[in-house]
């Protein structure tokens, strides 16, 4: 264990700040429901942005994308495309601003304005729930995950052992940390609510900031004296059929079974399925998880494209020069890490054990407590969602909707306290960060796509259709990783896919559609383009000042114009890292072109309301 005084001082001044955010912010919390889960929606949208941008900010996906830099060098800036990352592209453009203009608390409620309050609409709406709160719990076991095996690098199970009263097998070591440092994100979330969350975000988002230039400020002084070793693919971002060109042998031969693991290797092919499956989820719009409230918590709909679009530009190049600098210390001094666990080798181990490496002493406490920062952003942020879901949508709505502001908060508290022990036994039963999250992305996301796609496009959708399309998703995204446990879990997306629309459409063609005044509401006052004729004309015979969304081709040039921007965002920390003046000038030129055109085509054309 490196850990000095100094730097335990630090952790511990930085967990104790969150302690008293939250008890600050307790009693703004408790005025009202609407203060708890979405923070009055008096915040501006900078704050919301970089409080998102924290929560993306995360250990486990952070050690993630720092395995994938060192395996795949610059052809990993695509495979984030799985999550998808340009999600947050299709958010800025429109659907931040759709989804803000329905004015509701969270995704479950949202359906009421979308199919009303009929027995189809009740029924979308408990599925809605059951599906947000597995999502939920399983973004809270891959933190959970990833934070114990990143804290079990400076704090060897040896010196902890003699202390506990129990045996626990090495493989479950992880899980103890997860659950000891857990309780610091859970104290301040459930106490202070929303505000409580981004007033801690912001100061994560400070430290993180720090850490990061840090980070990639000592790789670059490393680079001025040692030589990277790597195979020829490694450095370009351009790929063909298979990954040929990235060939560890000799360098470090145990990277192509990493490779061969992961089953990336026909590149091309799951590049095209990773295309495929982003676009069809990223028109769904945001999944029922902490993007999606804090969205709902901006004060109108045109702050909330302002706060997505600010996510990525604050998250990806401070992000990317802290992996770009962890990959690079590591493959130049791979022969100090420590990469071992229980046996075997575990490249998720490269960002925990780079850090205990290669990190001076005094500042290792202020980048674990940034990385610690990080992990509880994303909790507590996935925390508050998961007790949305239950508190609004089943207590309040089901049990007692006359609730008091007390038993309102009460029921927070306890909800909270319970979806983290339940998350903790999801995280318990989950083998690694990389496969947990292949699990979230590919096949849960997978039941969610299609109900979620034609309700913004598809005006004879109904409620009926939306449960079974979600209810035929979910069932085999839930036993699929049993039954294909050799397959990646996105090349059977298809699949989830095809019987997710058999659902969606039986169930729609098999009932009437949702009643026409329900309609017509949604359609004047979110304004959606797609596949809306006969409402919108019914809606402009009544209103002939109404004016109909037209924006359809514009909005996705601005989408291909901003995913292009995004992609530079990755790739130019990870240049500048490199020390490769060429492309660091390209992806400047890149970004600066793609930010004057959307000044023009996107920020000056956002609707006030």
């Amino acid at each position: 264990m490196k850990l000095t005084v100094v730097d335990i001082i630090i952790i511990f001044v930085y967990l104790l700040a969150t302690v008293f955010i939250g008890l600050i912010l307790k009693k703004v919390a408790q005025k009202s429901k609407a203060n708890y889960l979405l923070a009055g929606n008096k915040l501006p949208w900078y704050m919301l942005g970089l409080s998102n941008a924290s929560g993306m900010f995360d250990i486990s996906g952070t050690m993630w994308l720092v395995t994938l830099l060192f395996v795949y060098g610059l052809k990993s800036i695509w495979i984030p495309w799985l999550w998808p990352v340009f999600n947050q592209i299709f958010l800025m453009v429109f659907l931040s601003i759709w989804l803000r203009r329905s004015k509701v608390t969270t995704g479950a409620e949202w359906i009421n304005t979308r199919f009303g309050r009929s027995r189809d609409s009740k029924l979308s709406h408990g599925v809605v729930v059951v599906f947000a709160l597995i999502m939920c719990l399983g973004y809270l076991a891959y933190g959970f995950i990833g934070l114990g095996k990143f804290v079990m690098i400076f704090i060897p199970w040896e010196i902890v052992a003699p202390y506990i009263p129990f045996e626990v097998p090495l493989a479950y070591v992880p899980h103890i940390y997860g659950i000891v440092f857990t309780m610091f994100a859970v104290f301040y979330a459930v106490l202070g609510g929303m505000s409580s969350i981004v007033w801690a975000d912001v100061l994560q988002y400070i430290i993180m900031t720090i850490s990061a230039i840090l980070i990639g400020i000592l790789a670059m002084k490393a680079m001025a004296v040692e030589t990277l070793d790597v195979p020829d693919g490694w450095r370009s971002p351009f790929f063909g059929w298979n990954l040929n060109d990235l060939d560890w042998r000799g360098i470090i031969d145990e990277v192509n079974n990493k490779i061969a693991s992961d089953g990336y290797s026909l590149f091309t092919i799951f590049f095209m399925m990773m295309v495929f499956k982003g676009i069809l989820v990223s028109i769904a719009g945001p999944a029922p998880t902490y993007d999606m409230q804090k969205i709902l918590s901006t004060k109108s709909p045109k702050e909330a494209a302002k706060m997505s679009g600010f996510v990525s530009v604050v998250l990806m190049p401070i992000r990317y020069f802290m992996i770009a600098g962890f990959a690079i210390l590591g493959i130049l001094y791979y022969d100090r890490l420590n990469l071992m666990v229980a046996g075997q080798i575990d490249f998720e181990q490269i960002l925990p054990s780079a850090i205990s490496e290669f990190v001076p002493i005094g500042f290792m406490g202020l980048l674990l407590a940034g990385l610690l920062a990080a992990f509880n952003s994303t909790f507590a942020g996935t925390l508050n969602a998961a007790q949305a879901y239950i508190v609004n949508d089943i207590y309040l709505r089901y049990i007692k909707p006359d609730a008091t502001n007390i038993e309102t908060r009460n029921m927070n508290y306890i909800t909270g306290v319970v979806v983290v022990v339940v998350s903790i036994i999801f995280g318990v039963f989950a083998q690694d960060v990389n496969s947990m999250l292949q699990w979230i992305v590919s096949a849960l996301y997978g039941s969610y796509v299609v109900s979620n796609v034609l309700k913004w496009y598809w005006w004879r959708f109904n409620g009926y259709g939306y449960f079974w399309g979600m209810v035929a998703g979910l069932i085999p995204a839930l036993i699929f990783p049993y039954v294909f446990s050799e397959t990646l879990d996105l090349y059977y997306f298809p699949w989830l896919l095809l019987i997710s629309i058999a659902g969606a459409v039986l169930g729609t063609f098999l009932a009437p559609p949702t009643d026409e005044k329900t309609l017509k509401e949604f359609y004047s006052n979110v304004r959606p383009w797609g596949f809306w004729g006969p409402i919108k004309q019914k809606v402009m015979a009544e209103d002939p000042a109404f004016e109909p969304n037209k924006n359809f081709k514009r909005d996705m040039f601005n989408v291909v114009i901003g995913t292009i921007a995004q992609t530079a965002l990755v790739a130019l920390p990870i240049y500048i890292v490199l020390k490769e003046t060429l492309p660091i000038w390209i992806t400047i030129i890149i970004t600066v072109i793609c930010g004057f055109i959307l000044k023009k085509t996107w920020w000056d054309t956002l609707p006030e309301k």
